[in-house]
Protein backbone atom coordinates (compact mmCIF):
# COMPACT_ATOMS: atom_id res chain seq x y z
CA UNK A 1 0.00 0.00 0.00
CA UNK A 2 1.51 3.55 -0.91
CA UNK A 3 1.33 5.70 1.80
CA UNK A 4 1.98 9.43 1.49
CA UNK A 5 3.38 11.21 4.51
CA UNK A 6 1.65 14.91 4.34
CA UNK A 7 4.18 17.25 6.55
CA UNK A 8 2.59 20.06 8.40
CA UNK A 9 4.07 23.50 9.09
CA UNK A 10 4.33 25.52 12.05
CA UNK A 11 3.84 28.97 10.85
CA UNK A 12 3.95 32.11 13.16
CA UNK A 13 0.61 34.31 12.24
CA UNK A 14 3.26 37.36 10.97
CA UNK A 15 3.61 34.81 8.02
CA UNK A 16 0.22 33.45 7.45
CA UNK A 17 -1.79 35.28 4.82
CA UNK A 18 0.37 35.39 1.43
CA UNK A 19 -0.96 36.39 -1.85
CA UNK A 20 -2.97 39.08 -0.09
CA UNK A 21 -1.85 41.56 -2.85
CA UNK A 22 -5.54 43.39 -3.16
CA UNK A 23 -8.73 44.12 -1.62
CA UNK A 24 -10.17 41.48 -4.06
CA UNK A 25 -8.08 39.00 -2.45
CA UNK A 26 -8.74 39.41 1.28
CA UNK A 27 -8.32 36.74 4.23
CA UNK A 28 -11.88 34.71 4.78
CA UNK A 29 -11.30 34.34 8.97
CA UNK A 30 -13.12 32.81 11.38
CA UNK A 31 -13.57 34.95 14.26
CA UNK A 32 -16.74 33.08 16.30
CA UNK A 33 -20.04 33.55 16.78
CA UNK A 34 -21.87 37.11 17.16
CA UNK A 35 -21.21 38.64 20.33
CA UNK A 36 -19.17 35.99 21.76
CA UNK A 37 -15.95 35.71 23.55
CA UNK A 38 -14.13 34.20 20.79
CA UNK A 39 -14.81 37.00 18.51
CA UNK A 40 -13.77 39.40 21.37
CA UNK A 41 -10.52 37.45 21.41
CA UNK A 42 -10.18 37.44 17.45
CA UNK A 43 -10.51 41.04 16.72
CA UNK A 44 -7.89 41.82 19.90
CA UNK A 45 -5.59 39.37 18.12
CA UNK A 46 -6.05 41.07 15.16
CA UNK A 47 -5.71 44.55 16.10
CA UNK A 48 -2.56 43.75 17.98
CA UNK A 49 -1.56 43.08 14.65
CA UNK A 50 -3.05 46.12 13.05
CA UNK A 51 -5.44 44.48 10.87
CA UNK A 52 -8.65 46.42 11.11
CA UNK A 53 -12.45 44.89 9.82
CA UNK A 54 -11.98 46.00 6.17
CA UNK A 55 -8.92 44.15 5.80
CA UNK A 56 -10.42 40.78 5.38
CA UNK A 57 -13.29 38.87 5.39
CA UNK A 58 -15.30 37.50 8.55
CA UNK A 59 -16.73 34.57 8.99
CA UNK A 60 -19.40 34.57 12.43
CA UNK A 61 -18.95 30.82 12.52
CA UNK A 62 -19.22 28.50 15.43
CA UNK A 63 -15.85 26.57 15.66
CA UNK A 64 -17.21 23.56 14.27
CA UNK A 65 -18.85 25.02 10.97
CA UNK A 66 -16.01 26.85 10.68
CA UNK A 67 -13.50 24.15 10.79
CA UNK A 68 -15.92 22.67 7.80
CA UNK A 69 -15.25 26.10 6.33
CA UNK A 70 -10.95 25.37 6.52
CA UNK A 71 -11.19 22.20 5.14
CA UNK A 72 -13.54 22.88 1.84
CA UNK A 73 -11.18 26.07 1.68
CA UNK A 74 -13.39 28.70 1.89
CA UNK A 75 -11.98 29.82 5.25
CA UNK A 76 -8.40 30.77 5.47
CA UNK A 77 -8.05 31.22 8.99
CA UNK A 78 -9.90 29.54 11.87
CA UNK A 79 -9.92 31.27 15.77
CA UNK A 80 -11.56 29.28 18.81
CA UNK A 81 -11.12 29.13 22.53
CA UNK A 82 -11.05 25.13 23.43
CA UNK A 83 -8.85 22.95 25.54
CA UNK A 84 -6.20 21.03 24.65
CA UNK A 85 -6.11 18.61 22.60
CA UNK A 86 -9.43 19.61 20.73
CA UNK A 87 -11.36 16.62 19.12
CA UNK A 88 -12.40 18.96 16.02
CA UNK A 89 -8.92 20.24 15.44
CA UNK A 90 -7.75 16.41 15.24
CA UNK A 91 -10.81 15.38 13.37
CA UNK A 92 -9.61 18.37 10.63
CA UNK A 93 -6.07 16.86 10.59
CA UNK A 94 -7.49 13.36 9.69
CA UNK A 95 -10.03 14.60 7.09
CA UNK A 96 -7.36 17.21 5.60
CA UNK A 97 -3.79 15.93 6.32
CA UNK A 98 -2.03 19.26 5.82
CA UNK A 99 -3.51 21.40 9.23
CA UNK A 100 -1.24 24.54 10.05
CA UNK A 101 -1.57 26.14 14.07
CA UNK A 102 -0.85 29.52 14.18
CA UNK A 103 1.89 31.03 16.47
CA UNK A 104 1.43 34.55 18.13
CA UNK A 105 4.65 36.80 18.07
CA UNK A 106 6.41 37.73 21.30
CA UNK A 107 4.84 41.41 20.07
CA UNK A 108 1.47 40.71 20.08
CA UNK A 109 1.06 38.97 22.88
CA UNK A 110 3.17 41.63 25.02
CA UNK A 111 -0.04 43.85 23.40
CA UNK A 112 -2.41 41.85 24.80
CA UNK A 113 -1.42 40.53 28.51
CA UNK A 114 -0.98 44.39 28.88
CA UNK A 115 -4.63 45.02 28.25
CA UNK A 116 -6.64 42.16 29.17
CA UNK A 117 -6.65 38.91 31.49
CA UNK A 118 -5.42 36.76 28.71
CA UNK A 119 -1.57 35.67 29.56
CA UNK A 120 0.91 33.73 27.78
CA UNK A 121 0.56 29.97 26.73
CA UNK A 122 2.52 27.64 25.39
CA UNK A 123 1.24 24.63 23.20
CA UNK A 124 3.58 21.75 23.29
CA UNK A 125 4.27 20.35 20.45
CA UNK A 126 2.97 16.72 22.02
CA UNK A 127 -0.65 17.79 21.89
CA UNK A 128 -0.95 17.23 18.60
CA UNK A 129 0.49 14.60 16.07
CA UNK A 130 1.02 17.28 13.31
CA UNK A 131 2.55 19.89 15.11
CA UNK A 132 6.46 19.80 15.18
CA UNK A 133 7.13 22.59 17.29
CA UNK A 134 5.87 24.41 20.40
CA UNK A 135 3.31 26.94 19.61
CA UNK A 136 3.04 30.24 21.78
CA UNK A 137 -0.65 31.76 22.37
CA UNK A 138 -2.99 32.93 25.04
CA UNK A 139 -4.93 31.12 27.39
CA UNK A 140 -7.56 31.88 30.01
CA UNK A 141 -9.69 29.83 32.38
CA UNK A 142 -12.95 27.95 31.54
CA UNK A 143 -15.43 28.14 34.88
CA UNK A 144 -18.66 27.24 35.87
CA UNK A 145 -21.28 29.89 37.02
CA UNK A 146 -24.29 29.55 39.01
CA UNK A 147 -27.49 31.63 38.88
CA UNK A 148 -27.96 32.58 42.58
CA UNK A 149 -31.68 33.16 42.24
CA UNK A 150 -31.72 29.71 41.36
CA UNK A 151 -28.78 27.39 42.85
CA UNK A 152 -29.62 27.08 46.75
CA UNK A 153 -26.44 26.94 48.93
CA UNK A 154 -26.83 23.04 49.17
CA UNK A 155 -27.25 22.85 45.50
CA UNK A 156 -23.82 25.09 45.08
CA UNK A 157 -22.24 22.62 47.25
CA UNK A 158 -23.56 19.39 45.55
CA UNK A 159 -22.66 20.89 42.33
CA UNK A 160 -18.93 21.19 43.30
CA UNK A 161 -18.57 17.82 45.29
CA UNK A 162 -19.25 15.99 42.37
CA UNK A 163 -17.81 18.32 39.78
CA UNK A 164 -14.56 17.42 41.54
CA UNK A 165 -15.27 14.09 43.93
CA UNK A 166 -16.78 12.51 41.03
CA UNK A 167 -14.58 13.92 38.18
CA UNK A 168 -13.22 10.67 37.51
CA UNK A 169 -16.61 9.59 36.19
CA UNK A 170 -16.14 12.18 33.43
CA UNK A 171 -14.51 10.67 30.93
CA UNK A 172 -13.39 13.71 28.37
CA UNK A 173 -9.90 14.48 27.96
CA UNK A 174 -10.04 18.04 29.90
CA UNK A 175 -11.77 16.20 32.92
CA UNK A 176 -8.15 15.98 33.93
CA UNK A 177 -8.16 19.80 35.36
CA UNK A 178 -10.82 18.50 37.49
CA UNK A 179 -9.14 18.52 40.28
CA UNK A 180 -8.56 20.60 43.85
CA UNK A 181 -5.49 22.07 42.68
CA UNK A 182 -7.02 23.56 39.95
CA UNK A 183 -10.54 24.37 41.91
CA UNK A 184 -9.90 28.03 42.37
CA UNK A 185 -8.05 29.04 39.13
CA UNK A 186 -9.85 32.03 37.37
CA UNK A 187 -11.49 32.77 40.63
CA UNK A 188 -9.91 35.83 40.83
CA UNK A 189 -12.38 38.81 41.08
CA UNK A 190 -14.95 36.54 40.95
CA UNK A 191 -17.99 36.34 43.71
CA UNK A 192 -17.61 32.61 45.10
CA UNK A 193 -21.34 30.17 45.40
CA UNK A 194 -21.57 30.03 49.40
CA UNK A 195 -22.11 26.43 48.89
CA UNK A 196 -19.02 26.01 46.43
CA UNK A 197 -17.08 27.50 49.29
CA UNK A 198 -18.17 25.42 52.02
CA UNK A 199 -17.34 22.75 49.90
CA UNK A 200 -13.49 23.94 49.49
CA UNK A 201 -12.84 24.61 53.08
CA UNK A 202 -14.38 21.24 54.15
CA UNK A 203 -11.70 19.61 51.44
CA UNK A 204 -9.03 22.10 53.37
CA UNK A 205 -8.68 24.69 50.98
CA UNK A 206 -7.84 28.61 51.79
CA UNK A 207 -10.69 30.79 50.14
CA UNK A 208 -10.50 34.29 50.13
CA UNK A 209 -12.75 35.41 47.02
CA UNK A 210 -15.81 37.78 48.09
CA UNK A 211 -18.81 35.44 48.73
CA UNK A 212 -21.90 35.79 46.58
CA UNK A 213 -25.43 36.63 48.23
CA UNK A 214 -28.12 33.97 46.77
CA UNK A 215 -31.70 35.32 46.13
CA UNK A 216 -35.06 34.12 47.22
CA UNK A 217 -35.10 30.79 46.72
CA UNK A 218 -37.80 28.22 45.80
CA UNK A 219 -38.02 24.51 44.98
CA UNK A 220 -37.04 23.45 41.94
CA UNK A 221 -35.49 20.22 40.40
CA UNK A 222 -34.87 21.04 37.12
CA UNK A 223 -31.97 23.06 35.90
CA UNK A 224 -30.69 24.26 32.56
CA UNK A 225 -26.68 24.17 31.75
CA UNK A 226 -25.80 26.70 28.94
CA UNK A 227 -22.28 25.11 27.63
CA UNK A 228 -21.10 26.04 23.89
CA UNK A 229 -21.25 25.03 19.91
CA UNK A 230 -20.85 21.04 19.20
CA UNK A 231 -17.32 21.73 17.57
CA UNK A 232 -16.09 22.90 20.93
CA UNK A 233 -15.34 22.09 24.47
CA UNK A 234 -17.87 23.16 26.15
CA UNK A 235 -20.89 21.09 24.68
CA UNK A 236 -19.28 17.88 24.75
CA UNK A 237 -17.47 18.00 27.98
CA UNK A 238 -20.65 19.92 29.84
CA UNK A 239 -22.87 17.19 28.66
CA UNK A 240 -20.88 14.60 30.47
CA UNK A 241 -20.36 17.27 33.30
CA UNK A 242 -24.57 17.33 33.78
CA UNK A 243 -24.78 13.52 33.10
CA UNK A 244 -22.55 13.05 35.88
CA UNK A 245 -24.77 15.39 38.27
CA UNK A 246 -27.76 13.60 37.26
CA UNK A 247 -26.27 10.01 38.33
CA UNK A 248 -24.93 11.54 41.92
CA UNK A 249 -27.55 14.45 43.20
CA UNK A 250 -30.89 12.95 43.81
CA UNK A 251 -33.71 14.45 42.84
CA UNK A 252 -32.27 16.75 40.29
CA UNK A 253 -32.38 16.96 36.72
CA UNK A 254 -29.86 19.04 34.66
CA UNK A 255 -30.18 19.58 30.72
CA UNK A 256 -27.42 20.74 28.61
CA UNK A 257 -28.20 23.37 26.08
CA UNK A 258 -26.40 24.56 22.97
CA UNK A 259 -24.91 28.11 22.67
CA UNK A 260 -22.69 30.90 21.48
CA UNK A 261 -20.69 29.98 25.02
CA UNK A 262 -19.53 32.50 27.18
CA UNK A 263 -21.17 35.35 26.87
CA UNK A 264 -25.13 34.21 25.56
CA UNK A 265 -24.67 31.79 28.77
CA UNK A 266 -23.93 35.08 31.45
CA UNK A 267 -26.68 36.93 29.58
CA UNK A 268 -28.88 33.97 29.99
CA UNK A 269 -28.30 33.62 33.59
CA UNK A 270 -28.70 37.59 34.22
CA UNK A 271 -32.01 37.19 32.40
CA UNK A 272 -33.27 34.52 34.19
CA UNK A 273 -33.14 31.94 31.44
CA UNK A 274 -30.41 29.68 32.61
CA UNK A 275 -29.34 28.27 36.07
CA UNK A 276 -25.58 27.21 35.13
CA UNK A 277 -23.32 28.78 32.61
CA UNK A 278 -19.83 27.72 31.16
CA UNK A 279 -17.57 31.11 30.78
CA UNK A 280 -14.50 31.97 30.13
CA UNK A 281 -13.27 33.74 33.09
CA UNK A 282 -12.63 36.97 31.60
CA UNK A 283 -16.21 37.78 30.10
CA UNK A 284 -17.48 36.45 33.79
CA UNK A 285 -15.11 39.01 35.43
CA UNK A 286 -16.64 41.81 32.99
CA UNK A 287 -20.05 40.39 33.63
CA UNK A 288 -20.11 40.69 37.40
CA UNK A 289 -18.33 44.11 37.00
CA UNK A 290 -20.42 45.49 33.95
CA UNK A 291 -17.14 46.53 31.76
CA UNK A 292 -16.58 45.86 28.52
CA UNK A 293 -19.37 43.97 26.60
CA UNK A 294 -21.48 43.95 30.24
CA UNK A 295 -21.22 47.93 30.31
CA UNK A 296 -24.49 49.10 31.26
CA UNK A 297 -25.78 46.28 32.03
CA UNK A 298 -23.95 44.14 34.81
CA UNK A 299 -24.63 40.03 35.82
CA UNK A 300 -24.95 40.96 39.49
CA UNK A 301 -26.72 37.38 39.96
CA UNK A 302 -23.96 35.10 38.76
CA UNK A 303 -21.23 33.21 41.22
CA UNK A 304 -18.50 31.31 40.39
CA UNK A 305 -18.67 27.35 41.22
CA UNK A 306 -15.24 26.44 40.36
CA UNK A 307 -12.55 26.14 37.48
CA UNK A 308 -13.06 23.67 34.59
CA UNK A 309 -9.85 23.38 32.71
CA UNK A 310 -7.50 26.13 30.92
CA UNK A 311 -8.89 27.76 27.75
CA UNK A 312 -6.67 28.44 25.19
CA UNK A 313 -6.66 30.03 21.79
CA UNK A 314 -6.23 27.93 19.04
CA UNK A 315 -5.80 29.44 15.52
CA UNK A 316 -5.45 26.89 12.59
CA UNK A 317 -5.56 26.87 9.16
CA UNK A 318 -3.93 24.26 6.27
CA UNK A 319 -0.65 24.23 4.30
CA UNK A 320 -0.81 25.84 0.75
CA UNK A 321 -3.67 28.65 1.68
CA UNK A 322 -2.69 31.51 -0.19
CA UNK A 323 -2.34 33.68 2.63
CA UNK A 324 1.50 34.82 4.37
CA UNK A 325 1.40 37.63 6.73
CA UNK A 326 -1.28 40.16 8.24
CA UNK A 327 0.89 43.19 7.08
CA UNK A 328 -0.47 42.42 3.28
CA UNK A 329 -4.07 41.72 4.60
CA UNK A 330 -4.52 45.07 4.80
CA UNK A 331 -7.32 46.32 2.14
CA UNK A 332 -5.44 48.10 -0.85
Amino acid sequence: MKKTILATTLLSLTAVLSGCDNAASKANIAIGPAASTTQKVSHMILNAYGVEEGDFNAYQERFGDALDGVQDGNIDISMGIMGLPAGSIESLQAASGDVVMLSLSDDVVEKIEGSSDYRRFIIDKASYQFLDKDVQTIAAFAVLMANTNTISEEMGYQLAKVMYDQADQVTHSQAKFLTLEHALNGGDALKIHPGAKRFYEEKGLTVTLPVAELGEQTDKSEFILGTGSQGGTYYPLGGEIATNWNNNIPGANFTNVETSASIENLVSIRDGKMDLGMSVHVPARNALEGKAEFEGSPVDNAAFIGQIYPEVVQIVSRAGNKVSSFDNIKAK
